[in-house]
């Protein structure tokens, strides 16, 4: 019988309520057991058992709390994931991690003097489409690697009204957003590039934080193209790899985000599961011969994320979202931002 991790959510707007609320309550090896909301009581539902606070300081002056998931705005991160080390506690951090890559650093080096475990939630490494594409890649039936390009575009003309994701300087909008996924995955399939070339736009009228970008992260002999922009109204594959000998594509979206949005616990042997229609599709020579072949979707599982974190706070597991990876995240998001402004390609150190 698992021994659980207490935990504590410092927050439950949209991050707690579809994504760490749920995963962390039908984990067994967790009990939620205070979470943070400064006047309301939305989290009653959820984790009935469970203490609402309205001081932050209440959980970390709580000795039963053993892990603090910090899924506050971006903003807040730095400060709240020190302090939570600080209190001896272990630390899941939303991404991005930070907005700057020294207080990542930083973290790392307090994490370890404390000893305590710190990640970061990358949750779409277990999106669906993202894992079918790590095994395509080492497959590597198209041959040699030419060019990956990713796309998360959305479609909403609109602007949505009091949400601190729509307002603020250079670091608010979709590149510290979606683009912190779309670099982490990158990071994951390649490593760090040795160049950055970005482009940021604001697309939508009346918006005042980047809406739109084409990122250009150069390899050795490939490049890696990552893009997003909020006024696509019929979006192409999500995913395109072209290689040598052939290419791949996949189209839709892992379906978790819409089930734990409707309010689907992330339970049952189907789920994260995509319907054949949505599967990839490889072109590739094969002895001379044209190959099409029809690649089923390995399903999807947010759940995996929290099994490691409590294997590593109990068992001493490798961890699978390290520390460093998410700081050099920031790092090329740090570059992103440079190489549009002073509109240039970047060199990653």
């Amino acid at each position: 019988m698992k021994t659980t991790i207490k935990t504590a959510l410092t927050s439950f707007g949209m991050s707690g309520q579809v994504f760490h609320g749920p995963l962390l309550k039908v984990n067994s090896g967790f009990e939620v057991v205070s979470i943070l909301e400064r006047s309301k009581n939305l989290s009653a539902k959820l984790f009935p058992e469970a203490t609402i606070v309205r001081s932050y300081s209440e959980i970390l002056d709580n000795p039963e709390i053993e892990l603090v998931v910090v899924n506050t705005p971006d903003s807040f991160h730095f400060n709240m994931a020190r302090e939570a080390l600080e209190a001896g506690k272990h630390v899941v951090v939303e991404k991005p991690m930070t907005l700057k890559s020294e207080e990542a650093e930083a973290l790392i080096d307090l994490a370890k003097k404390k000893n305590r475990m710190l990640t970061v939630f990358q949750n779409r490494r277990w999106d669906a489409d993202f894992r079918t594409v790590q095994q395509v890649i080492k497959e590597a039936k198209f041959g040699r690697l030419i060019e990956f390009e990713s796309h998360f575009d959305r479609y909403r003309t609109s602007i949505a009204p009091n949400t601190w994701k729509e307002e603020g300087d250079e670091y608010a909008g979709v590149l510290y957003n979606l683009g912190s996924h779309m670099v982490d995955q990158a990071v994951v399939l390649f490593g760090m590039p040795k160049e950055v070339t970005a482009h940021l736009r604001i697309v939508r009228k009346g918006g005042v934080v980047y809406d739109y970008y084409d990122i250009r992260l150069e390899y050795a002999g490939f490049a890696a193209l990552l893009k997003c922009s909020y006024l696509v109204k019929d979006p192409g594959p999500r995913y395109t790899i072209h290689g040598e000998l052939g290419t791949f594509y996949k189209s839709g979206i892992d379906p978790q985000e819409e089930l734990l949005k409707a309010g689907n616990l992330p339970t049952g042997e189907d789920w994260g599961a995509e319907p054949p229609e949505e599967w990839g599709t490889l072109f590739y020579e094969e002895v001379g011969d044209e190959v099409e072949e029809l690649v089923e979707t390995i399903p999807g599982n947010y759940g995996l994320f929290y099994e490691n974190v409590y294997e590593v706070i109990r068992n001493n597991a490798n961890l699978l979202v390290k520390p460093e990876q998410a700081a050099g995240v920031i790092r090329i998001l740090e570059a992103c931002l440079q190489s549009n402004r002073e509109k240039r390609t970047v060199e990653i150190c």
